[in-house]
């Protein structure tokens, strides 16, 4: 065999194994990490949590866009393959720029699951708790356009409920008053099904279920969002096949803060390093 043909084979090996870039703007993209994980478990992942800018829902498009560049920046630089962003406000300010920057990079995105939530509803009254960045945006706008024609949505903010799970307070008094407060209006309202818009959310789905009856449907995407990515890796032919390495950790906040919720999330320690 050839030189030539050598390189290109190890060229062509060495882009399968390489790592994905996984981002959010602090540990709600652990969530869609997970998902990741299980459906592509040779995947070796990077996973940056811009905590010390968490969270976004309350930033400015353009602040977002400029952090979404410096972190797919350094991810490139860690040799990340493709670009995952676990965040729904990030993917409404920033995947359209991203996608023009990088147009040979896979990019994958994430919205809320208007979609899925309008063709599950039975009442016809849809409930959505996400981030103020997220409901502003023109992305949101577009997504009930397209989809919930048909539908009755109502959107709930939910200010603080962000920091409660930066916190890994995922149990705690405050945080059930806070998701309580929000959960309520919406169910008056004759909601049966609650999309979960903020990546942060799912690991509240225990606490929600204790607070909205069993008939009420929650949704999310990060499942979704892991498909997305596996056909992008084998459309282009980067699916990894050897067993993954571990994941390798970088926070913009407090790196202790990091480690101290990783085994609550994910049930996992592992070595946070300083972006």
């Amino acid at each position: 065999m050839s030189t030539l043909h050598l390189s290109a084979v190890d060229k062509y090996m060495s882009q399968q194994e390489a790592p994905v870039g996984v981002f959010d703007s602090g540990v709600g993209g652990l969530s869609v990490l997970r998902e990741i994980r299980q459906l592509l478990p040779n995947e070796s992942l990077l996973y940056v949590a811009d905590s010390g800018h968490v969270p976004y829902g309350e930033k400015s498009a353009e602040y977002i866009r400029e952090r979404c560049v410096l972190i797919t920046e350094h991810l490139l630089a860690q040799g990340a393959k493709a670009l995952v962003l676990a965040c729904n406000t990030a993917t409404a300010a920033a995947a359209a720029e991203l996608r023009e920057r990088y147009p040979d990079l896979p990019i994958v995105g994430m919205e809320p699951a208007v979609k899925p939530a309008a063709a599950a509803t039975r009442s016809g009254v849809v409930g959505v708790l996400a981030t103020t960045g997220t409901l502003k945006s023109a992305r949101f706008a577009a997504l009930l356009d397209r989809f919930a024609n048909d539908v009755r949505v109502i959107t709930q903010p939910c200010p603080g409920l962000v920091e409660c799970i930066e916190a890994g307070e995922l149990q705690a008094p405050a945080t059930r008053e806070l998701l309580q407060g929000y959960v309520a209006p919406l169910l008056a309202e004759g909601c049966d099904t609650l999309i979960l818009g903020c990546t942060h959310y799912p690991f509240l789905r225990p606490l929600l279920g204790e607070l909205v009856p069993p008939s009420v449907t929650l949704i999310d995407t990060g499942a979704a969002v892991a498909r997305q990515l596996q056909r992008l890796l084998t459309q282009h032919d980067m699916l990894a096949t050897a067993p993954a390495r571990a994941t390798r950790y970088w926070s913009s906040g407090n790196t202790a803060q990091l480690c101290r919720v990783l085994p609550i999330l994910l049930g996992e320690e592992a070595e946070i390093h300083s972006i």
